[in-house]
Formats: C-alpha cells, structure tokens, sequence
C-alpha cells in the first residue's frame, strides 16, 4: 500500500508532477456516495487544481484538502 502524503505541500507537488497526465479520480459525494472517473490534470494553482473528464469534456475542481481529507483519491494507472 502507497503512503499517502500527509501535508498539504506534499501534495501539491505530487499534483504538479501529474499536469497533463491521464488519472483515475475516486471522489467521495458523501452518504455512501462515489463516484469514479478518468481525467486528465489541466491546471495546478495555489489552492486548488482542475481536472478535464476524458468522456464528458467537463471541467471540475478540487482543493489540495479534499485530497488530504480523503475525499478526492488519485491514481495514476
């Protein structure tokens, strides 16, 4: 199992090294509700970073805490 990074800093340069790369997000809506989806890392910026869905065309952004809450996981796969 992946030790996950445990600062905010830490995981804002994992995110800059997947700019432009293809990921698997796992998103936690709440209530026992998720949702999976492949997209690619479109922009990184101080708080937050942007992602484009492969099938959707859609834009969504995430903050650096909702990774480090749990509630956005990434993989590159």
């Amino acid at each position: 199992m992946k030790k996950m990074p445990n600062t905010v800093e830490d995981i804002k340069r994992k995110i800059l090294l997947l700019k432009g790369k293809e990921v698997n997000l796992q998103i936690n809506r709440g209530r026992r509700k998720t949702a999976s989806l492949r997209a690619r890392i479109e922009d990184v910026y101080p708080s937050v970073f942007t992602v484009k869905s492969s099938l959707e065309n859609v834009i969504s952004t995430y903050s650096y805490n909702d990774i480090l809450c749990g509630e956005v996981k990434i993989s590159n796969d």
